[in-house]
């Protein structure tokens, strides 16, 4: 714990860190985005330079925001601005962390057998060390910014009494629906990712790589991770401690919707792979995940908002 704390006190020495580690990524996307060292002929579609001036655009606010993190004038930053690109920000790259060291070769390897050029190699490598630098250093300067600005959402124990109101009731039973959505959601990724082939076309069984095995098993995993933060969060009973859950329930919320949004995008680029699922579980899974991570976190900023009324009002008695 007391790591935890000197890690997240040098919150400048992280933010400036994540900020360098993103800029290699950032260089690469401008770069696609005027059609300069491009792959293959393929990314010079419009519709593949507007994906990379997004993702160019997103590389440029990550920098923006690691120096928030970092600098005291960040704390008076409007909450909405800094919590929303945050939370899509972090249900990206954690859970791409840990499946780089996996998942980075694999998706070489298959754009290779796909006729990619050999100096995306070089250029996927350069993505992958700025991904992994943002994941660990950006975590860190968040820990350190959201401690010093919301220290609600670090204080134990998680059986604080909550402020009395009438979004208590509301918040509980939004928690126990996205709880069960996200068991079932997570039940169905994991038996696909361990080889299950109830809802796969038959024509692409033998199309399920290493890439779709990870990413199935990944989305399981963080679902039912948010499945445990919730109902942690509601009944008090799962973990002694606040923030754990908390967290758990904020990546798996941006994880899933994030996600679950740039498949779909994805899936209406020119040339992209067919979906392995039929269309009408492909539709369901990839909706549903949207929807709950959404609605898991307005959940958890509706328990962070009451946590907060909490404290403030056991500190003026």
């Amino acid at each position: 714990m007391k790591v935890m704390k000197k890690l997240m006190k040098n919150r400048r020495f992280w933010g400036y860190g994540a900020a360098v580690a993103v800029t290699p990524y950032l260089l690469i996307k401008i770069a696609w985005t005027f059609g300069l060292l491009l792959p293959t002929e393929q990314m010079d579609d419009s519709s593949w330079r507007t994906a990379n001036a997004v993702t160019m655009v997103l590389a440029a606010a990550g920098i923006l925001l690691a120096l928030t993190f970092s600098m005291k004038w960040g704390e008076r930053v409007p909450a909405w601005l800094v919590a929303l690109p945050v939370w899509v920000g972090t249900g990206l790259l954690i859970p791409m962390l840990l499946l780089a060291p996996v998942l980075g070769p694999a998706a070489m390897i298959r754009d290779q057998q796909a006729g990619a050029a050999n100096v995306w190699v070089y250029e996927q490598i350069f993505v992958m060390i700025s991904l992994v630098g943002v994941g660990i250093c950006l975590p860190f300067a968040l820990a350190g910014y959201a401690k010093a600005r919301w220290p609600e959402a670090f204080a134990d124990p998680i059986k604080n009494d909550l402020f009395p109101g009438c979004s208590q009731n509301l918040y509980v039973t939004l928690a126990r629906l996205v709880a069960a959505g996200c068991i079932l959601l997570g039940s169905i990724k994991l038996f696909w990712a361990f080889g299950g082939t109830i809802g796969i076309l038959p024509a692409m069984l033998d199309n399920r790589d290493l890439w779709w095995r990870l990413l199935s098993l990944s989305t399981g995993v963080w679902a039912f991770a948010g499945a445990w933060g919730l109902l942690a969060l509601i009944t008090r009973r799962r973990s002694k401690r606040f923030f754990p859950p908390m967290a758990a329930a904020w990546v798996s919320s941006g994880m899933l919707f994030s996600y679950n949004l740039f498949n779909s995008l994805a899936a209406t680029r020119p040339g992209a792979q067919s979906a392995l699922e039929n269309p009408l579980a492909s539709v369901l899974t990839t909706e549903l995940g949207s929807i709950l991570g959404v609605t898991m976190g307005i959940t958890l900023m509706m328990i962070l908002h009451d946590r907060r009324q909490a404290m403030c009002r056991s500190t003026r008695k």
